[in-house]
């Protein structure tokens, strides 16, 4: 099918001068309106204004300019005689080619000081009505809304090979791109809306960033898909700045990785392994921390992620360039440091940016067979007046300090989760066990003499006193759990035989 009439009207003008000119070049006339016909003209492509094929001018500031008849009369009739003769009897010209991308919704309400008035502005009507015009008449049209399919489409046409399988890939295209922008917006006005956190209908929209070479598994096929409403420092708005690709398992971890470092405001380095962390420390710089993270687990660090709250200078990459090590994720680095980090070539480096705070990534959804499970994230951070002592010795302020650190981290570890530090570094953690004395039965043997006037956090009480009994044998003298289980007195009966300080948070961390 011959090609002799497109419509080009484009928020994003990325390569539209070279697809029009090539366009025109082949004898099709291009309509467009406002800052697209004043681009293309500029560049010397001959271009007919909307207004001349509309008879109508441009109003309500270019609210209303192609919602018209002889526009879409143009790109819905389907080329038989009964829709051909209409056309003919209205004047209409048939349009045989739209490229349209929207107003810039996404990137307006990503900035800091933008107002509802200035979102609503940037809500598209007349494009998506094309793009949807044109993709339901796909047999008829090519509707093309990705500038980087437009040499892919010019090459078709001057080949004669604009088949219907390639129509139909545009005009699913076409479709995703308006459910994705409607969805953006529906996310945007569900989040103005703080009252309805999750709504009778949920709109997710995200654009795939890149194919994994596999999932979990090599038998599996994996994707990373990117929420371009989400702004902020975090593992979805990373750049890679060298090495492999990452894994599907690279992703899961670097996350988690990232999700605890970035809770602390002292420098701070965390190294997970199977989304646990096996390391976590706070140091006076991220050298320091990052040595105090290894100490906790050398074995299980080899092959893990290390993420850093702060910039990575050249003695902390020294030091990481000592074991193998799949990736590392921060806000920054020194050039000194990524000269020593980008020489293991496999190495992948992330950059997050300065951590100016969190995301605004409210909500945490995972697949389950057959629907969602959706919730608010978990970002509760305790604070000493919320915390009770139930124990008959008062933990000292060392000791109160230490069980704040050790119940952040413990809100990462997989449950049953239970933590020992000291110092403010893990010494020991037992993860996502059955029972929560044999996570503390693992946290106590990896945490071996070191466990010893160090302190332990659990993610959620104690059903039984048997726990304690456990860490108090390992020698640990502070512990912080939610509290809440029928038998408590047990367990504070069972501390204080023992002399052992116990702090109840009244807020649970499972973490499944």
């Amino acid at each position: 099918m011959q090609i002799k009439r497109a419509m080009i009207s484009v928020s994003n003008k990325t390569g539209v001068v070279e697809f029009a000119r090539g366009l025109a070049e082949l004898g099709v006339e291009i309509v467009s309106t406002g800052g697209t016909a004043k681009t293309l003209r500029g560049a010397g492509v001959p271009v007919t204004y909307i207004s001349d094929v509309t008879g109508f001018p441009e109003i309500l500031g270019g609210r209303v300019k192609t919602l018209h008849p002889n526009v879409h009369g143009g790109i819905l009739a389907l080329r038989n005689e009964e829709h051909l003769g209409q056309l003919k009897e209205h004047n209409i010209t048939p349009i045989d080619l739209v490229a349209v991308n929207l107003y810039p919704f996404r990137e307006t309400i990503a900035k800091p000081d933008v107002t509802l008035a200035d979102a609503i502005e940037n809500i598209d009507i007349g494009g998506p009505t094309m793009v949807r015009s044109a993709a339901k008449n796909y047999e008829n049209v090519l509707i093309v809304v990705n500038p980087e399919r437009y040499t892919e489409v010019l090459e078709a046409i001057r080949g004669g090979s604009a088949d219907i399988e390639l129509r139909m890939d545009l005009a699913r295209e076409a479709f995703s791109h308006t459910a994705s922008y409607d969805a953006a917006i529906t996310a945007y006005l569900s989040g103005i809306n703080k009252k309805e956190l999750f709504p009778p209908t949920m709109e997710i929209s995200v654009k795939r960033a890149q194919v994994l070479r596999y999932g979990e598994n090599p038998h599996q096929q994996a994707a990373f898909y990117r929420d371009p409403s989400i702004t902020g420092p975090c593992v979805g708005n990373a750049m890679q700045l060298s090495g492999k690709e990452l894994s599907y398992n690279n992703i899961l971890d670097l996350n988690s990785a990232f999700e605890l470092v970035r809770e602390f405001t002292e420098p701070a380095a965390v190294i997970v392994k199977h989304n646990n962390p096996c390391g976590c420390a706070c140091a006076g710089g991220p050298a320091g921390a990052y040595r105090k993270a290894l100490e906790a687990d050398p074995v299980s660090a080899y092959g893990g992620i290390a993420a850093y709250n702060c910039v990575v200078d050249a003695e902390t990459a020294a030091e990481m360039a000592k074991i193998f090590l799949e990736a590392v994720i921060a806000p920054g680095y020194a050039e000194d440091a990524l000269k020593i980090l980008k020489a293991k070539a496999n190495l992948r480096l992330l950059v997050t940016g300065e951590l100016t705070g969190q995301t605004n990534d409210r909500l945490e959804v995972r697949k389950v067979n057959g629907g969602l499970l959706v919730q608010e994230a978990d970002r509760e951070v305790l604070r000493l007046p919320e915390l009770k002592v139930v124990t008959k010795r008062q933990p000292t302020k060392e000791e109160m300090d230490e069980l704040l650190f050790a119940m952040t981290v413990v809100k990462h570890v997989k449950s049953n989760a239970i933590v020992i530090t000291r110092q403010r570094s893990l010494v020991g953690v037992g993860a996502g066990q059955m029972n929560r004395v044999g996570s503390a039965r693992i946290a106590a043997e990896q945490a071996g003499d070191k466990a010893r006037g160090a302190v332990m956090g659990s993610d959620a009480y104690f059903p039984f006193n048997d726990t304690v009994l456990q860490v108090a044998k390992a020698g640990v003298t502070a512990i912080i759990q939610p509290g809440g289980s029928i038998r408590d007195e047990e367990s504070i009966k069972a501390a204080d035989e023992n002399g052992i300080a116990m702090v109840f948070t009244g807020m649970r961390h499972f973490k499944h």
